[in-house]
């Protein structure tokens, strides 16, 4: 099984991010876009990073409305070179469905992935929204039902990894945010792995941003990383 490395490319402006895919080179694996640069710069920007070849490409938007409006964005997005787009599994099945479909016609090799509770979300927060089960058990119940949609994969937060791996299919993609190197600073993330640590617990993908942005040489810190993935996934 292999885990790879997704770059979170959250920066301010197209020039910055360009900057860092040229000094990050041919170390990861993926590229995430997410709603800070598409929303600034489009679907152009999307083409621009995937003509120059380091990386696939992660379109991280979460949809998530009626199934109709959904359905309908990702046709809009089918002639992007995406690998991977996000929706809200709280959208319902109906809506995940809807989306399933469209994307089976226009992009077949598209896969979605499930967004269930987002890593800012707590079980006080839950209860504010009329959610009364635990984060973990309510991540389980979306989680079930996106792949019950057809879904091809899911976000996750690293801790709820071994369970995810434990109640759905293998096929599953698990991908995860929250992952520091060890002695990385946490800045805002409070539950967090290993990249070694979540590879041996399941992850298809890590999302690793600033440890690689914030990096004086992004090539070596991605680079690190990638051997760690590979160390933790190695035969004993």
């Amino acid at each position: 099984m292999k885990c790879d490395l997704i770059l979170a490319l959250d920066l301010p402006d197209e020039a910055q991010a360009l900057r860092l895919l040229d000094r990050v080179g041919a170390e990861v694996d993926v590229i995430k876009i997410g709603l800070q640069m598409f929303t600034r710069y489009g679907p152009a920007f999307v083409d621009r990073v995937a003509a120059l070849g380091a990386g696939r490409i992660f379109l991280d938007l979460k949809l998530h409305d009626i199934p109709n409006t959904v359905a309908s964005a990702v046709q809009s997005l089918g002639d992007l070179p995406i690998e991977f787009l996000t929706i809200h599994t709280s959208g319902g099945r109906a809506m995940m469905e809807a989306a399933e479909a469209v994307k089976r016609r226009v992009r077949p090799s598209l896969t979605l992935l499930g967004v269930t509770v987002l890593t800012s979300i707590d079980a006080a927060a839950l209860r504010e929204t009329g959610v009364d089960a635990a984060p973990e058990a309510q991540v389980l119940r979306l989680a079930r039902l996106a792949a019950a949609s057809g879904l091809g994969g899911l976000v996750c937060s690293p801790v709820e990894l071994p369970l995810l791996r434990r109640e759905l299919d293998a096929s599953i993609k698990l991908v995860t945010p929250g992952v520091r190197p060890t002695g990385a600073a946490l800045d805002d993330q409070q539950r967090v792995l290993t990249p070694g640590e979540a590879a041996r617990a399941g992850a298809s993908g890590i999302v690793v941003g600033r440890p690689i942005v914030k990096a004086a040489d992004p090539a070596a810190a991605a680079r690190s990383i990638r051997e760690e993935l590979a160390a933790a996934l190695a035969p004993a």
